[in-house]
């Protein structure tokens, strides 16, 4: 084990960081970001496009293709915390759209793919910490 008072200051602040959002980092912060969820198999390849997007605007996201109703699924990350859960069916694959749902809001607002990336590559970068 390795004791160093440089490694303690590190988890002390970090310990802080998370206590003072009671789990519910900021988008900037939190290790997952964007968790893209699927309500049919028929939009599998529609999530897998826009999470690559997500990454190719650097940043942290993951996909969710199970085979779950999608209010179990929006539960499930709620529960993990993912700031942002970004929906998607046939529907929107066809139109080319998400439904942005964000951590504690009830609703959803559905927005273009382009508007939704750009307006989550904003707040993500909003921190000034990682270049834009």
């Amino acid at each position: 084990m390795l004791h160093r008072a440089m490694f303690g200051s590190l988890e002390r602040f970090t310990g802080i960081l998370i206590e003072h959002y009671a789990g519910k980092l900021p988008l900037w912060l939190a290790p997952l970001q964007i968790v893209v969820a699927t309500i049919t198999s028929e939009a599998d390849d529609y999530a897998r496009e826009v999470l690559a997007q997500l990454r190719a605007k650097g940043m942290r996201a993951d996909t969710d293709l199970r085979n779950e109703k999608i209010p179990y699924k929006v539960r499930e990350h709620s529960l993990a915390k993912v700031p942002v859960l970004l929906v998607v069916g046939k529907r929107e694959a066809m139109e080319r759209t998400v439904s942005l749902r964000r951590l504690g809001a009830g609703d959803s607002e559905v927005l273009t793919l382009v508007d939704a990336l750009d307006r989550l590559h904003v707040e993500s970068r909003r921190a000034g910490l990682a270049p834009a």
